[in-house]
């Protein structure tokens, strides 16, 4: 962990691994006091869920647009170019979106068996279980936002034929910049096509991992506090 830069003036593996563990400790030892002050911030985060669920929705129907354009253009002897990328990019966001959203609703593949051999033992295997899952998410989440900010430095650009306009890139940067920079920066703004940058499609994978992250040590919590996982999964009719 030697590339895990101090933060507030204490590692990063502390922020993200040492202070959900004691937030789950004190879960567990204090659940009802815990459960009040983390009420609101649990509503919150189910809408956050839900969000991020529907923009994981948006790119499927997305996936199923460029398929449209792709037929139409045939048919036209047009050439849309870049489909193939645009829908693979829409597939990404998709599937990475939808992490935090299908985990809540029991979407996932969990292997119970062990948790329904003994009553008793359940809570602490599952628990056992989603702090496993909370620290290999968190590692996920950490290095897919470090490949980011490094397609970024090294300016990677896609192997397609792919391009957006020079525009769509400046909109994203002007997150990464003080309000000041913003008339600069568009001012060397150009009005023609680039080929994508990694960056951009590696967005939605960073967002949907660090939401995962979140989701699994939100469960855990919840797993303290109510002493069940609150985990439901959907019954379809």
């Amino acid at each position: 962990m030697r590339d895990w830069q101090p933060v507030l003036g204490l590692p990063l593996w502390f922020w993200l691994f040492i202070l959900p563990s004691i937030i789950v400790a004190v879960c567990l030892v204090f659940p009802n006091p815990s459960k009040r002050v983390l009420t609101p911030i649990w509503r919150g985060l189910d809408k956050v869920y839900l969000a991020s669920g529907v923009v994981a929705a948006i790119s499927m129907v997305t996936i199923l647009l460029i398929i449209v354009g792709q037929m139409i253009s045939r048919w036209s002897g047009l050439t849309f170019q870049g489909s193939t990328d645009y829908a693979g990019y829409a597939m990404a966001a998709t599937s990475f979106f939808a992490f935090a959203h299908a985990l809540n609703r029991g979407a996932h593949i969990r292997v119970s068996i062990l948790l329904n051999m003994n009553h008793h033992t359940k809570r602490w295997l599952d628990a056992f279980a989603m702090l496993i899952a909370s620290i290999i998410g968190t590692y996920f989440a950490r290095y897919a936002v470090k490949a980011n900010f490094e397609s970024k430095m090294l300016n990677d650009r896609t192997q397609g034929v792919d391009q957006v306009p020079d525009w769509f890139l400046t909109i994203f940067k002007m997150f990464g910049n003080w309000p000041t920079q913003w008339g600069e920066i568009w001012a060397a703004t150009g009005s023609e096509w680039v080929y994508t940058p990694v960056w951009l499609p590696q967005i939605p994978m960073s967002i949907g991992t660090v939401l995962l992250a979140i989701a699994l040590w939100d469960n855990l919590t919840r797993l303290m506090v109510f002493g069940e996982s609150q985990i439901v999964v959907e019954a379809v009719a």
